[in-house]
């Protein structure tokens, strides 16, 4: 298996104009995913970025970047226009599709969607879940939930469903993040397909993958990463930063 890391990002974010270069403690976010990701040691790195300013400010930070076309219509065809360019004999067969807007992600998420892909041959894309730690968690519909058949250990499972409607019952609410490894022909053919009944439905594109026949399996982490999705979320990002650096000193 030969994975490769991309990272989709575009300046035109409705909550947030300009996210990938909102200023972190110094560093725009778009390069603290970069290190991370880098950090992982899955494979090598890049930005799919949907504007020129992004390739310069990763650029300037010694990482590489390809531009694609910013009226794409989702991260996945994003990195897979980047794929593309950046690996045109095909030699990557495993993408992990990291997200733009998580600058602390840790280094493990990263793998553990890589080492699923090796683990089941069966998967053909991974994501990752956490378990909930809120009642209210439960039935926030912007809270996306994985339903699925655990494996023995309890570390992951293969997804039977995805839901942003409330779940019942014993046992842990599996919450949903939307980091991914995909096997590339599983990457080509959900690009290819167009979007599905239930994904419409749910506003979730897995849906999509599942409708098609194609296998997700999720990998169980300890705690989810800090996403950056409006300018609240961005201040809380900067005091975790700030806390981060009082730590090192």
């Amino acid at each position: 298996m030969t994975p490769i890391i991309l990272i989709p990002a575009r300046m035109a974010a409705t909550r947030l104009p300009g996210k990938p270069l909102a200023d972190i403690e110094g560093v725009p976010m778009i390069v603290r995913v970069l290190r991370q990701a880098q950090a992982a040691d899955v494979g090598p790195v890049a930005v799919a970025a949907g504007d020129p300013e992004i390739v310069e400010a990763v650029e300037a930070a010694g990482g590489r970047a390809v531009l694609t076309d910013p009226d794409l219509p989702s991260g996945s065809d994003r990195i897979l226009r980047a794929l593309d360019v950046l690996d045109p004999q095909g030699r990557h067969d495993v993408v992990v599709n990291l997200q733009g807007d998580i600058p602390f992600v840790a280094p493990g998420v990263v793998r553990a969607c890589a080492d699923l892909l090796a683990r089941e041959p069966a998967c053909d894309i991974s994501t990752i879940v956490v378990a909930d730690s809120d009642a209210s968690e439960r039935s926030n519909p912007d809270i996306p939930k994985a339903v699925l058949a655990m494996a023995a250990d309890g570390r992951s499972g293969r997804a039977l469903y995805f839901t942003r409607s409330t779940l019942y019952g014993d046992g842990p609410v599996w919450l949903h993040h939307g980091v991914y490894g995909y096997r590339r022909e599983a990457l080509v053919r959900f690009t290819a397909a167009p979007p599905s009944p239930l994904e419409q439905r749910e506003r979730l594109e897995q849906l999509r993958a599942l409708e098609m026949g194609l296998s997700i399996w999720a990998a169980v982490i300890d705690s989810a990463p800090i996403s950056v999705d409006n300018p609240a979320d961005l201040e809380r990002a900067r005091a975790h930063a700030r806390t981060m650096t009082e730590g090192l000193r």
